[in-house]
């Protein structure tokens, strides 16, 4: 936390912009610090050079009038004014600045040369920034509100970062109503300068914080995230939302930040790689953070229900089976003594059925007798409101339960008016309560997913030997030429680098070498048109597969030039390219590669050939990945069972794929050059696999200067 404490426990805050006036957010911010209590443990100094106090305060013209040392700064003035008072902040020795002034960035070019212009006098002095364009920080423990939201959460284990202040005042809102406690909240803004990885790295350190939540819009320095997440989510839970990841909502994002929004099959990629839970909505971030934030860790995936109803227990069963738990088995014994207690027409079986007649003392007899059991992991106490049911006796037992057994148990009291008292009893005693079965399955298919990535291994990295000078030559001679695509007979050079298998081929320059090469092959051959300007050879006729004579391969080449010229008359051509026919039988798949502006590059791998469009049957990997990470591609597809062979015939070799997929990723890693990459197809066989067309598209030379400030 050393780097970003002042935010978060300063002994002194100064507000840049304090006002007299209620309705301004300067005076917002003045009474949120007295409010919350802050005002009384710390010293608050209110910055107005036209007052002499504010809410009994005393007030300074400036900061340089402050007699004792400041801490923390709170900026809350027009936007032209803010560089000049961070330089006085500079010199009184403030190292650290909340910027709640708008119009920067967000609000076009102008703003972000304000913004650039800021930064560079914050750097100067070495202060950090929150901001600009935020709604503040708040630290319930040190009891900072250095905001102007309404108010101040109740204290809790959890603290949420969000992109958006607007949506942090909701959050805000749904915490006064006690729906979550709150240890740390931060309005990132703009993030000029502090981001979701410093506070990731300040938060992952906070003894009062047990479980992290972002809302996010971008995350322009992609590659530090996922290693930074990656370590901090070993140590406790971080459960991301992010907005914009529809076609609509990313152009909404670049409107509202001004920022390039990541695709979502790479934010995807990254949360997985990153050991980052994502919730898909509010409703599921919430959830999550109350499970995480009040619960023990899951310990294994066997589930115990108990319920006073039949029907919402059989929802309940089939909810956790979909979400990949299972039923507990219970022990022989834990079904003999809830037999002995239970009514005959019960069900000591999982789920374990009290009746509807149930009252407290048989819920919590069925409560301690399950909890006590070793092959149960997690509880469900199930409960609908019948006549005899007392709510919240039942509420006040699962509480004390909950505390004893070391294993996650939720709530799921079903209905509205009459479970209300029972369920504001479990979420006071920590015992987080879902509306509906279906809800409390899915979290702890939550926390059995964070299990998982608890138990990961330190990834492991393949290497191989290559010849990276050879590609390196060869992409500086397609760039020199104002060439930004490299075709199948260039990109059999970078496979050769790599290391990857292909079939022989060569370039011939007229019919007869054509003849020459192919006798030399061994008849069937297949022949391309070789031209920098012609990518797609099939569109013009470019491609002829299984020539089985010499003069097949004479007629095919002129044909081939004739052709090409015809279509695209200005095309270079280099001549034909021959290639030694694939065996046959091998499985088509895709290996690609398409640079993510945030993350970097982004790995393809599924069926290739003629279904790549139809099915779209890929799944990806941000580079570098762990062996272990490409190995769980291959098992990700939805045809997965292909490569293990079905119907007599036998599977293909996983470890080539393996093999093709660690070189791939190393090339794009030592070449940012590459933008996008296709093999498409690979074919794999029982052993081995043949890279059969290969096509690249290099960075063209005009790059964005969007974001370069980040």
């Amino acid at each position: 936390m050393s780097a970003l404490k002042n935010f978060f426990s300063p002994n002194s805050v100064a507000v840049i912009g304090a006002s007299t006036s209620p309705d301004k957010l300067g005076y917002a911010v003045v009474r949120n610090l007295v409010d919350s209590g802050f005002a009384k443990r710390a010293s608050v100094y209110p910055i107005n050079p036209k007052a002499d106090e504010i809410i009994g305060l005393k007030a300074y013209p400036t900061v340089m009038a402050i007699p004792d040392e400041v801490d923390l700064a709170v900026v809350v003035i027009p936007y032209p004014q803010v560089p000049a008072a961070i330089r006085e902040c500079g010199q009184k020795g403030i190292t650290a600045a909340i910027i709640i002034s708008a119009g920067f960035r967000e609000a076009g070019m102008e703003g972000v040369e304000r913004e650039q212009e800021l930064l560079a006098v914050a750097r100067s002095y070495g202060i950090r920034l929150i901001g600009p364009n935020c709604l503040g920080v708040i630290d319930t423990v040190s009891l900072l509100n250095a905001s102007f939201a309404a108010g101040s959460p109740p204290t809790g284990p959890m603290a949420f970062m969000s992109q958006s202040g607007a949506l942090g005042t909701a959050i805000l809102d749904w915490a006064q109503a006690g729906q979550l406690g709150l240890s740390k909240f931060v309005s990132l803004g703009n993030k000029a300068d502090v981001n979701e990885i410093d506070l990731l790295e300040a938060w992952g350190a906070d003894p009062s914080t047990n479980v992290i939540l972002i809302y996010c819009e971008e995350l322009p320095k992609g590659p530090k995230f996922i290693e930074t997440a990656r370590r901090i989510s070993k140590i406790k839970p971080i459960v991301a939302i992010k907005s914009g990841t529809t076609d609509a909502g990313s152009r909404a994002v670049s409107s509202h930040t001004g920022s390039l929004a990541g695709s979502e099959q790479a934010y995807q990629a990254a949360f997985r790689q990153a050991g980052v839970l994502r919730a898909e909505s509010m409703e599921d971030l919430f959830d999550m953070a109350r499970a995480f934030a009040y619960q023990p860790m899951l310990k294994g995936e066997r589930i115990a229900i108990i319920t006073n109803a039949g029907g919402p227990g059989i929802l309940a069963t089939d909810a956790l089976e979909r979400s990949g738990l299972s039923l507990a088995r219970l022990k022989p014994e834990t079904k003999l003594k809830l037999q002995q207690f239970l009514p005959s027409a019960a069900s000591a079986a999982n789920p374990v059925d009290v009746l509807g007649d149930a009252r407290a003392d048989r819920y919590r007899f069925a409560l301690e007798t399950v909890a006590a059991d070793p092959n149960v992991d997690g509880i469900l106490v199930l409960l609908t409101p019948q006549a005899m049911t007392e709510i919240e006796a039942v509420a006040h037992d699962t509480v004390a339960v909950a505390k004893q057994v070391g294993k996650p148990v939720f709530g799921c009291f079903m209905g509205a008016s009459k479970v209300l008292a029972g369920i504001e009893i479990l979420t006071k005693g920590g015992v987080p309560n879902y509306s509906f079965p279906e809800r409390a399955a899915l979290m702890f298919s939550a926390m059995a997913r964070y299990r998982q990535i608890l138990l990961r291994p330190e990834p492991e990295f393949a290497s191989y030997e290559v010849d990276k000078a050879r590609v390196a030559k060869l992409i500086e001679r397609v760039i020199t030429e104002g060439r930004n695509t490299i075709g199948d007979l260039e990109s059999r050079e970078v496979l050769e680098a790599y290391g990857l298998p292909m079939p022989r081929s060569a370039l011939a320059r007229t019919p007869d070498e054509a003849v020459h090469l192919a006798s030399e092959y061994g008849y069937p051959v297949v022949l391309k048109i070789a031209s920098p300007d012609i990518l797609h050879k099939t569109d013009v006729g470019g491609v002829k597969v299984g020539l089985r004579s010499a003069s097949d391969v004479r007629d095919a080449y002129e044909l081939m030039v004739m052709r090409a010229q015809r279509f695209v008359p200005d095309a270079r051509i280099w001549g034909c390219l021959v290639q030694e026919m694939a065996p046959a039988g091998g499985l088509e798949v895709l290996v690609g590669m398409n640079r993510d502006p945030q993350f970097g590059p982004l790995v393809t791998f599924g069926l290739g050939g003629i279904y790549v469009e139809t099915l779209k049957d890929v799944t990806f990997r941000l580079a570098p990945f762990s062996k272990r990470e490409a190995a769980d591609m291959l098992g990700e597809i939805r045809a997965h069972a292909l490569l293990d062979g079905v119907r007599g015939k036998a599977g293909v070799d996983k470890a080539a794929i393996l093999d093709t997929l660690g070189r791939i990723g190393q090339l794009v890693q030592d070449f940012p050059q590459i933008v996008e990459l296709d093999i498409n197809p690979v074919l794999v066989y029982e052993r081995g696999a043949i890279a059969i067309d290969m096509r690249l598209v290099l960075q063209s030379k005009r790059k964005s200067s969007v974001n370069s400030h980040h």
